[in-house]
């Protein structure tokens, strides 16, 4: 099992996302994280995110997983869940995961819970 989390405050996605708009957006999220998320508080949640995911896995963003690599979903229930593109999932074997977001006082946070 491994762990990862990381905390994000919330003001420095705001201020970069306010500077340099989609482009910074398309930097990191999907199309269809980029939809799911109306909020600038939802955005932070998903960079925590995949900062998290990236911790647990043990390789950080960079060469070996990209945050474009990481796919935030939600279920039925509106429950976060993820998926990895196939480059990464050659990488990096998962058997399940969990995954919990949370934004509050101006911070997002995210925690992950793998079974590899």
């Amino acid at each position: 099992m491994k762990i990862g989390t990381d905390i994000t405050v919330v003001s420095r996605i705001e201020k970069s996302f306010n500077k340099f708009g989609k482009k910074f957006l398309d930097r990191f999220l999907h199309e269809s994280e980029q939809n799911l998320s109306k909020k600038i508080e939802s955005i932070a949640g998903y960079w925590a995110s995949k900062e998290a995911i990236a911790k647990a896995l043990g390789c950080g963003i960079g060469a070996e997983l990209s945050f474009l690599d990481i796919i935030i979903y939600k279920d039925a229930k509106n429950a976060p869940h993820f998926k990895l593109s196939p480059k990464a999932q050659e990488h990096h074997k998962i058997k399940s995961s969990s995954l919990s977001i949370a934004h509050d006082g101006g911070f997002a946070i995210a925690v992950v819970v793998l079974v590899v």
